[in-house]
């Protein structure tokens, strides 16, 4: 009977590995179907979606930084500046920008991101436009300060949009446009700037008006346009298709499972994001590297004029290199933290050079202006990637949505201090050497180089835990996070 039943059950096996491998084969077909249509979607994302949101931070970089061109045009006699009211005009922008920031970044994916971007970017071109007729220190003040509260609703709303749309190993890259769009809008000022230099006196105004004007007044065009263009969601994105649709939800779906996207925001997720010290850490380097970026984006075109002794025709358009040269730098750097997954690397590579440069324009008092000049390249190599890498890096180990949105909300709000720092530290008082600024901002990319090493060990050590946790050593958490075992966090 034992043998007459073995030899019933042998010829099954076969037939058994034979359905299971046309079952493994369908699905690795399905699998690699699925991977091409999803390709074809995200191409159409990075056609639609992308251009959007790169020439929104583009004009909003454009409208806050232009004040350092203003300056170098004129606009410090027109408006009677005296001592240090350009920089507390510079500082001020950044108050209502930092508390506009965190609300926004909890309303906005309710409110909906096609009604909040086009409204935060139409008001704030207006008090753009509002600059270029100021009178006084106090009309220029206001405007900066309205401007700064409607400006902040951007950025937040931007890499959340960002991570509405893409998966958490597809953000990195786009979050890299964002800051790669403000170095261009710097090399756009230069050369806008250096343009309008030949408008001074037209209708009676002086040129640093018109860069107001003209500035402001495509920015209210642009966020008017913006209300028929940026989608509520992919369910009626006029791009894609239904196919796409498809593809879109399946990817939702995927991203809900693997980071607990709900779509609404919970106390419980709020709290954890203010727990959690990762986020602490983050938004202190946050503080560091924006105080490099607005820094050295706004006063480039002060240092060459005042500091190297450029014309004002030169310390315009020899900006613009120089910022062309740092988003391209942080363009690669942003594509390659991507395609391998390495945050880490991609936060500390370019520091180094930040620090070199900034040590030879404080020990440079023997160097040639030509040689001060390339420090400032160096300078632009570390100035943006560092700042963008770091909020992508965050962006990527946060779940589920709601602890990422405050979290991510908390580090730009907290980084904006790095605004007002940066105001305050280049006051014309220390032309030619502009010592303190050059100095500070060294000590903030130090400060920023090792508090990333100290961010590798927690998350390392969090990777250990989440080892424990599947061992049964340690309780495994009650609330999903990106501290459960199975959400890993990219180093």
């Amino acid at each position: 009977m034992s043998a007459h039943r073995e030899s019933e059950e042998l010829p099954a096996k076969p037939e058994l590995d034979s359905q299971a491998q046309q079952v493994e084969t369908a699905t690795l077909a399905e699998d690699a179907e699925f991977k091409k249509r999803e390709a074809r979607v995200v191409a159409k994302l990075d056609l639609y979606i992308c251009p959007i949101l790169i020439i929104l931070q583009l004009i909003s970089f454009l409208d806050r930084g232009n004040i350092g061109f203003a300056a170098t045009q004129g606009m410090i006699t027109d408006l009677n500046l005296v001592g240090t009211q350009l920089n507390t005009a510079v500082s001020l922008f950044y108050p209502l920008y930092i508390l506009s920031e965190f609300p926004a970044a909890l309303i906005v994916k309710r409110v909906g991101f096609n009604r909040v971007i086009p409204a935060a970017a139409a008001c704030w071109g207006l008090c753009c436009l509002g600059n270029g007729f100021a009178r006084n220190f106090g009309d220029l003040v206001a405007c900066r300060l309205l401007m700064g509260m409607f400006e902040g609703c951007l950025m937040p709303s931007l890499t959340l949009m960002l991570a509405n749309w893409y998966k958490r190993d597809e953000i990195g890259l786009r979050i890299s446009y964002l800051f790669i769009s403000s170095a261009i809008s710097s090399a756009f000022s230069g050369l806008i700037a250096y343009a309008i230099l030949f408008m001074n006196g037209a209708a009676g105004y002086p040129g640093w008006r018109w860069l107001y004007i003209i500035e402001g007044s495509a920015t209210v065009a642009i966020g008017a346009a913006c209300y028929f263009i940026i989608p509520s969601s992919y369910t009626t994105a006029y791009f894609l298709n239904e196919d796409d649709r498809a593809v879109m939800r399946k990817r939702a779906e995927m991203t809900e499972a693997y980071s607990g996207g709900q779509g609404h925001y919970t106390r419980t997720e709020f709290t954890m994001a203010i727990k959690d010290v990762k986020t602490w850490v983050h938004a202190t380097i946050q503080v560091m590297c924006l105080t490099i970026l607005y820094g050295f984006s706004v006063f480039l075109p002060i240092i060459l004029r005042f500091g190297f002794n450029f014309s004002v025709e030169q310390s315009q358009y020899l900006s613009i290199p120089v910022f062309a040269w740092g988003s391209i730098v942080y363009g690669v750097c942003g594509y390659l933290s991507d395609r391998f997954s390495r945050r880490f690397l991609a936060c500390i590579v370019c520091a180094p050079l930040g620090v070199v440069g900034y040590a030879m324009l404080l020990g440079g008092n023997h160097l040639s202006v030509g040689v001060k000049y390339f420090a400032c390249f160096l300078i632009a190599t570390c100035a943006w990637t560092m700042g963008g890498a770091n909020v992508a890096w965050l962006s990527t180990n946060t779940a589920p949505d709601g602890k990422r949105a405050a979290s991510v909300g908390l580090t730009l709000a907290l980084g904006n201090l790095g605004g007002i720092i940066s105001g305050q530290i280049y006051p014309q008082t220390m032309a030619p050497a502009y010592t303190l600024g050059h100095a500070w901002s060294l000590g903030a990319i130090c400060i920023s180089f090792c508090l990333w090493w100290v961010l590798r060990h927690i998350y390392y050590r969090r990777e250990a835990l989440k080892g424990q946790i599947l061992e049964g050593v340690v309780p495994r958490p009650a609330d999903f996070s990106d501290r459960v075992p199975d959400y890993k966090y990219q180093h």
